[in-house]
């Protein structure tokens, strides 16, 4: 049986710039399922997104998956990508182990966790404050050079790093730190700052966009220190729900994250089409 993509629609082009196209997955003509395949709206036309691939369940475990997959790339380099990413919930156990052996890395995963009624007490010695303005301005540097390097490490090349760098922290931070919604803040102990949080509150919940134990304090319990702020803060807000986001290869993060109780949630993975 020949498993085959078949255009289920015209190319689309779409108002974000990006491209897309539907497919249906086939087998000697019969449909077995579907494909949707488009370029990013953040790293442009030479990089693809699957955007959905399901196979009904009566033909699941057959390879119809694989094969449907490995023709999206195909369409992909014919579109002239180089590189095609997916994002995969943590529930969808086969589609990760699919992704990965035909050769996906996990680039970052997001993490969330339901919060309870009470909000955590710091410990002895710790408190926060707001970030001032002399402060953020060499925070916002660092903070655009080592999210740059995050990425650049795993799969991005340098130039469009950098400019997602900069693109991300001008969206979210229009009106620097006195954004509405963002809460920068600075964590002390014993009167001398040990670390920054960078909390954003949204209408779903709140997401920590940045924690950081400054060097020279780390491995003292700050990182936890930053993470239980974050939840008192998140609680002040009126919210329940605290999310994240963790790069691979972050052993250290995770296993904090973890002892705290997140969960993760879905797992973004990217492959270079050679």
């Amino acid at each position: 049986m020949t498993t085959t993509l078949r255009p289920a629609e015209p190319l689309q082009t779409n108002a974000d710039g990006t491209r897309s196209r539907r497919y249906q997955v086939c087998v000697n003509s019969r449909p077995v399922g579907a494909v949707h395949l488009a370029t990013h709206p953040v790293f442009g036309a030479a990089v693809a997104r699957v955007l959905d691939l399901r196979i009904e369940e009566p033909d699941r475990r057959r390879g119809r998956g694989t094969v449907a997959a490995l023709a999206a790339e195909e369409v992909a380099r014919a579109w002239g990508c180089r590189r095609i990413e997916a994002t995969v919930p943590a529930t969808a156990e086969a589609a990760l182990r699919l992704a990965t052996a035909l050769g996906y890395v996990v680039r970052n995963r997001t993490m969330e966790k339901t919060l309870g009624d009470v909000p955590p007490v710091l410990p002895a010695g710790s408190a926060a404050r707001p970030m001032t303005e002399a402060e953020f301005g060499p925070w916002l540097d660092q903070a655009r050079r080592d999210y740059a390097r995050d990425w650049a490490e795993r799969g991005v090349p340098e130039d469009e790093a950098r400019a997602k760098s900069e693109r991300d922290h001008a969206t979210l931070l229009p009106e620097g730190r006195t954004t509405p919604g963002m809460f920068l803040s600075v964590l002390e102990h014993a009167g001398t700052p040990v670390g920054t949080l960078w909390l954003a509150v949204r209408d779903d919940g709140a997401f920590v966009f940045d924690v950081e134990a400054h060097a020279g304090h780390r491995g003292k319990g700050h990182g936890r220190t930053l993470m239980l702020l974050a939840e008192v803060q998140t609680l002040a807000e009126g919210k329940r729900t605290l999310g994240l986001n963790v790069f691979a290869g972050n052993t250290p993060a995770e296993r904090l994250y973890a002892s705290l109780g997140y969960e993760t949630t879905q797992y973004t993975l990217y492959k270079p089409l050679l």
